[in-house]
């Protein structure tokens, strides 16, 4: 703060816009629109193969015929003990 002192005050004043200008530009987003965004997330999470089907998604899933199966079981049962 004190080479701030020492200088003009024009001359600080220009540092401090320069140093606010520089600042705000290291905010400024890439893209223009939200589906460039997502554009580019999507292209790069490709890359790294988070898309890829894992070992849970490999094959069938056979839960829905075990559900069905234990239902069948279940309304049958109750079935046979009121008749």
């Amino acid at each position: 703060m004190e080479s701030i002192r020492r200088q003009n005050p024009q001359a600080a004043l220009m540092s401090l816009e320069a140093a606010a200008a520089s600042a705000r530009g290291g905010f400024a987003c890439l893209f223009s629109t939200a589906d460039e965004y997502e554009n580019a997330l999507i292209t790069e999470r490709r890359a790294q193969g988070r898309y890829t089907q894992g070992r849970y998604t490999q094959g069938r899933s056979y839960w829905p015929v075990a559900l069905f199966i234990g239902c069948t079981l279940i309304v049958a049962g109750i079935a046979l003990l009121l008749a």
